[in-house]
């Protein structure tokens, strides 16, 4: 094999490690314990669901704790049920009494605790989709943020409890959240562009052609009168004639 060979292979060789190696840090960094809302709507309730991927080469994934937010509290948590999953929604005393829909709230769930038995733990390549109806969501502009434990057979737990923060690398363990948007009430107060954009005014393209338009009707029915004229005229002529 001769030099310039073995360079090739070398090179393509490393350009191939370094794309498994980029490919395998994307795919870690995209197994993250995260949560998608049906509906971040302000001042109503929607469905949250984590999705939770089992991360360990030789544990199972056991058990999941999310602890619930307490400045901006939710008055209602349900579960949704999960074959083999036992899930405990914990409530508790707010730091202080916060105020929601105009009422003084004391307490409130604080958590939801979801336990697994043997036979559907959550075991290697494999993932977990478990839901909550949550309400009622705080005001337009709200970062939720819902921090989860997960807990392995082997005793590990992984907290995905760290705060992202905007224009900067995402952490390793970053907490589960989501933004809150417009409440129905202030989507449909608010006009739509369309709505909103006043009349487009008539184009200089377009009122010149029925400018155009406008004229030339008028030449033509000149037109056609001095012709009628005209017409009268010569049959008038033509009578004297005989006459």
């Amino acid at each position: 094999m001769n030099t310039s060979l073995r360079r090739t292979l070398k090179t393509a060789g490393a350009a191939g490690m370094t794309a498994a190696l980029l490919a395998a840090g994307a795919a870690a960094a995209s197994a993250h314990v995260h949560v998608a809302p049906d509906d971040p709507a302000a001042g109503g309730f929607t469905h949250l669901t984590f999705n939770v991927p089992n991360e360990s080469p030789t544990a199972k994934t056991s058990k999941l704790e999310v602890t619930l937010p307490t400045d901006t509290p939710f008055t209602s948590v349900s579960v949704k049920p999960i074959e083999g999953w036992k899930a405990q929604v914990i409530t508790g005393t707010l730091p202080k009494p916060v105020t929601v829909d105009g009422t003084t709230v004391t307490k409130a769930p604080t958590s939801v605790v979801w336990t697994s038995d043997a036979a559907h733990q959550i075991g290697q390549n494999e993932y977990e989709a478990f839901s909550l109806s949550v309400g009622v969501l705080p005001t337009k502009g709200t970062t939720v943020t819902l921090p989860a434990a997960q807990t392995y057979t082997d005793g590990t737990v992984v907290k995905w409890n760290e705060k992202t923060v905007e224009g900067q690398a995402e952490p390793e363990h970053p907490a589960p959240s989501f933004v809150t948007t417009a409440s129905d009430e202030e989507a449909a107060a608010t006009p739509s562009a369309e709505a909103a954009a006043p009349a487009a005014a008539t184009s200089p393209a377009a009122a010149s052609s029925s400018d155009g338009g406008s004229t030339a009707g008028w030449f033509g029915l000149a037109a056609g009168l001095i012709g009628l004229a005209a017409g009268v005229t010569a049959l008038a002529r033509t009578r004297a004639s005989k006459r």
